[in-house]
């Protein structure tokens, strides 16, 4: 019985996660735990079980999101083209930049040490993203003369970006394409 009841928690646990990620997409940070437990098909107490605080829903969810992106770009690095997924990956960061920020500024608020948090997955995704850059380089369809710490500021560049640019795909989509184009060997 004790099996059954840790997969019954271990999917509870995935199910709010999911639901949380949606809800809070949807409706914001701000959105209540009564609206994740009810989308889930829990109760209060169940959400709080798995999550004491709806600061600790919020960082889970985070996390989470942080990961789904490692592994994406995990994925990316065994890739056939080098080229196509080291783009890939950027225009990846980009899409996800928006509402990363959103959780990112309620939990620094909440007192939440963010980035100490996230700094394993956050170690993760820069060496996806340096092994992306060298066979990028090593293809050809990236300029030699970026490193690792200059893809660092350009993914800092690119949640900022992502930022500005909000709801207007058009404007993200030309602004990631200039930035495409100056990392393209001259």
């Amino acid at each position: 019985m004790e099996n059954g009841v840790r997969a019954d928690a271990r999917r509870n646990r995935e199910r709010l996660l999911a639901e949380a990620e949606r809800v809070f997409t949807e409706d914001g940070p701000g959105a209540s735990t009564e609206e994740v437990a009810r989308r889930a098909g829990v109760g209060i107490g169940t959400v709080f079980r798995h999550f004491p605080t709806k600061e600790s829903l919020l960082e889970a969810v985070y996390l989470a999101r942080l990961e789904r992106v490692v592994g994406e770009a995990d994925k990316l690095t065994r890739a056939e083209d080098p080229g196509p997924a080291f783009f890939a990956f950027l225009d990846c960061l980009v899409l996800e930049s928006c509402a990363k920020r959103a959780f990112h500024d309620v939990l620094a608020a909440s007192g939440v040490d963010v980035a100490a948090a996230a700094a394993p997955a956050k170690a993760d995704l820069r060496q996806a993203g340096e092994t992306l850059l060298a066979r990028a380089q090593a293809a050809g369809a990236v300029r030699p003369d970026i490193g690792g710490d200059e893809l660092m500021a350009l993914m800092v560049g690119l949640a900022r970006t992502a930022e500005y640019t909000g709801d207007d795909p058009a404007l993200r989509a030309r602004t990631l394409g200039v930035l495409i184009d100056g990392l393209r060997p001259r």
